[in-house]
């Protein structure tokens, strides 16, 4: 098979030394060309045609994101940004992955060519997934369905979504349209400490409910997504009538902290047949088990259907586990998980 042709541009020499270093020792890739700034890197993709781009989130000449959008419009390919662990830079990360960027990576706090190196599976992998990752070419998107009719749900009720390669996007269009009046939700999304915050503020800002956060020991209210905070596993748990939800620092599970799986089990410990779980688009098997625990309190479970992912691993497990109740195009996801929430009620 052909290696992985990789193109990384970023003003900083040593991070492209780095890049470099990390992707020739990699059997399967190789870095074709390496660019300081976006208008250097125009030339080199057309002539080197890669596989996959890493840009850098703060360049020169060009602004990144500009840069992006062009280029996913015009010439739509596999993006990895690299971001420092800023505010300023979380934030234009999030847009370049609304933008149609397929991941990012942090820049470690540790010495940078040490860290870098540390780094160095964890970049490999998300080349690997950002190579098979669907693209699509970015369009301005219209105004999202908005879901109106006001059905009687229990406060019993409870929503799981777990996501990764592609959810921040994929949380975006399904929480855009909930309504005031749904049940409260749990998000586990893969992403490190210091992005979930801005990710949460960001949704908050467009959604018709309340996104935030989630926090130790905190109520889960109708109407409030909870997102578990970068780092942090995040479970949910029943005290007398209300649900709440309960933040630790064990162990990553399936190799990452928030684990959709701990918070899948959890799930369906706290509320068995009163929730609904959905397991949206992402590399591995994280969540699998997890939405098979639901699947056998009697929940309804739903995945995301492989045409409408950026990255179909998780939901590919899930379905091969016979977990999963429904597989839906993300368009129709907030409407089959209201469907489903209501049908309970009424079956109940």
């Amino acid at each position: 098979m052909s290696k992985i042709r990789v193109l990384c541009v970023d003003d900083s020499a040593l991070i492209r030394r780095i890049m470099t270093d990390i992707v020739n020792q990699q059997p399967d890739m190789e870095m074709v060309a390496t660019a300081l700034d976006p208008l250097i890197a125009r030339d080199l993709i057309k002539k080197y045609n890669p596989d996959v781009l890493t840009l850098d989130v703060e360049m020169p000449r060009m602004d990144g994101l500009d840069f992006l959008e062009r280029l996913m419009r015009l010439r739509p390919m596999p993006v990895i940004m690299i971001s420092s662990l800023t505010s300023t830079s979380s934030d234009i990360t999030l847009s370049a992955l609304e933008l149609g960027a397929v991941d990012f990576v942090t820049k470690p706090h540790m010495e940078l060519h040490e860290g870098m190196l540390k780094y160095s599976e964890l970049i490999a992998e998300k080349i690997r997934t950002a190579a098979r990752a669907q693209v699509h070419r970015y369009t301005r998107r219209p105004p999202l369905l908005n879901l109106t009719s006001a059905p009687l749900i229990g406060s019993e009720k409870i929503i799981a979504i777990g996501a990764s390669t592609g959810g921040t996007e994929a949380l975006r269009h399904l929480l855009t349209p909930m309504p005031a009046f749904c049940p409260g939700i749990v998000i586990a999304q893969h992403m490190p400490a210091g992005f979930t915050r801005s990710f949460a503020e960001r949704l908050d800002k467009i959604c018709q409910i309340t996104v935030k956060e989630g926090e130790d020991g905190e109520r889960v209210l109708p109407g409030h997504a909870y997102i578990a905070p970068g780092g942090r596993h995040m479970e949910l748990y029943r005290s007398g009538a209300n649900y709440h939800v309960r933040l630790n620092d064990s162990p990553p599970v399936n190799r990452h902290r928030p684990s959709i799986d701990m918070l899948f089990h959890s799930v369906a410990s706290a509320a068995g047949r009163n929730a609904v779980g959905a397991i949206l688009t992402g590399m591995g098997h994280d969540g699998a088990q997890g939405l098979l625990a639901l699947h056998q309190t009697g929940a309804r479970t739903l995945a995301q259907s492989e045409r409408s992912c950026v990255v179909y691993g998780m939901p590919r497990e899930a379905i091969a586990l016979n977990a999963v109740s429904d597989i839906v195009d993300l368009d129709q996801m907030a409407t089959a998980l209201l469907n489903n929430i209501v049908g309970q009620a009424r079956r109940i």
